[in-house]
């Protein structure tokens, strides 16, 4: 939802003192304020407001000149592969202050705060009247935007449920799973949005609807049952600045040599495809698409790229050529070899399709729907066209997952943009063209993945 946001004014104050809301979240960039939900006037002086703060936690914010209330969280939510699911439970009729305002992460009530101020009774909320609401940023001055993605959004007013009427525990896994279609009343203010896909369109009873207000709101198959990969903010290099759009699908580097971000899922086996598309290079023939195995374990400055924590980089570069390395990923740096064969070179707007596959040991990667130096990833153990994972005597397989890896190269002032297409569907903020076939019904790519072949996500590292 980076610059996007949502908006919805009702025509008549609902419930104030009993509400409920609850909705599923996967977060973006860290560390900076950004706004899930607002309902601020001009001045300032009147703010209800639900946000991931500077330091990555939860603030619950009731402003009226001053807090009437307040919930800041002292642990922080900084795992940016998970699905939360977060409820607020506004009740002011209770008889216990501390029931007043309750503040649920997946299905678990928060009892830490580093800010706590208890509503006072039959206190009225700012939220659910005629003042405008806004979703995905600040409202009255177009900042603190939300990077991340939403799903199942509910809103109940006048009516103030425990979070297992929005969830539930998986009796195999034990772990906090959605209720798709959970049975609520939703009042007369009460709405259901984002129940599938990146609709706005209540899917309540009331016809609640909710308006565009900026931005694109984008349809992703990332979800609370699969959760599939994206760049990792986590885990880049401290020699430059790498900036996460578009949930984290979507990097550019910045004026600095060597700089990237890995994804957020690895492999040790099984076979994946995804796609890449480099947006835009400053320098021309720069920029590399590569996978890497042993990667995030060690990683602050370019010293930190060395054989024990970033062994056997393969590269795909848009100077064409793919280039195996022992220690470095730099093309031009470390041990580093070109390897045989016929490939291209690619610049800003073509795709490049890496197929992994790691129960023959081999990556094969494609330009534009064309597998480059005659591969076939279908080729099993005889990987034609393919490069093998063994890349060096120094590293095997055994040494660590495999994770994708898209970079800059060469230059204090040189950049690259990418867009990953994880199987979201999407590159930034648009749509494949044409989806190709894939034959595992995980993940919607442009062109066919090969058969046997599945997206780099929860349900795909399960198949």
């Amino acid at each position: 939802m980076a610059n996007t946001s949502i908006r919805k004014t009702f025509s008549s104050n609902g419930n104030l003192t009993t509400w409920t809301l609850s909705f599923w979240v996967k977060r973006g960039f860290l560390g900076s304020q950004e706004r899930m939900f607002s309902c601020d006037d001009s001045s300032s002086n009147e703010d209800d407001f639900f946000v991931f703060d500077s330091n990555d936690k939860i603030n619950l914010g009731f402003y009226d000149y001053s807090y009437y209330a307040q919930k800041e969280t002292n642990r922080k939510f900084r795992d940016t592969n998970a699905w939360y699911h977060i409820q607020i439970t506004w009740d002011t009729t209770n008889s216990t202050a501390e029931d007043r305002l309750r503040l649920y992460v997946n299905g678990v009530r928060e009892t830490s705060f580093s800010a706590s101020t208890n509503p006072e009774l039959n206190r009225a909320s700012l939220l659910n009247r005629t003042q405008a609401w806004e979703m995905g940023k600040r409202g009255y001055n177009d900042t603190q935007y939300f990077t991340g993605a939403m799903s199942h959004v509910h809103f109940t007013d006048g009516y103030a449920y425990e979070p297992t009427a929005f969830g539930e525990t998986d009796t195999t896994t034990g772990e906090w799973k959605i209720k798709v279609d959970p049975s609520v009343s939703y009042g007369t203010n009460g709405f259901w949005i984002f129940k599938d896909g990146a609709t706005i369109t209540d899917s309540s009873p009331n016809s609640n609807d909710w308006s565009s207000v900026s931005g694109t709101l984008t349809k992703t198959e990332d979800c609370p049952s699969n959760v599939f990969a994206t760049f990792n903010p986590l885990l880049v290099p401290t020699n430059g600045t790498v900036l996460f759009t578009n949930g984290n699908n979507s990097i550019r580097t910045s004026n600095s040599q060597q700089q990237g971000a890995c994804s957020t899922l690895g492999a040790s086996s099984g076979k994946f495809y995804w796609e890449c598309k480099q947006t835009a290079n400053s320098a021309g023939t720069n920029g590399n698409i590569l996978i890497a195995p042993y990667f995030p374990f060690e990683i602050a400055t370019r010293s930190a790229y060395s054989a024990s924590g970033f062994k056997g980089a393969i590269s795909y570069g848009s100077h064409g050529g793919v280039y195996i390395g022992d220690a470095e990923w730099n093309t031009t740096t470390g041990s580093n070899s070109n390897a045989s064969g016929s490939w291209s070179t690619y610049t800003v707007g073509d795709i490049v399709s890496v197929a992994l596959d790691l129960d023959n040991n081999y990556v094969y990667f494609g330009k534009n729907g064309v597998w480059q130096n005659s591969g076939n990833p279908e080729s099993g153990s005889n990987g034609t066209g393919g490069i093998s994972l063994n890349v060096s005597s120094s590293y095997t397989k055994a040494d660590g997952e495999f994770y994708f890896f898209g970079t800059a190269d060469q230059g204090s002032s040189s950049y690259a943009n990418y867009d990953a297409n994880f199987g979201n569907g999407n590159f930034g903020t648009t749509a494949v063209a044409s989806a190709g076939t894939n034959a595992s019904g995980n993940g919607i790519f442009e062109y066919d993945v090969p058969t046997g072949y599945t997206a780099l996500s929860t349900k795909g590292l399960n198949l």
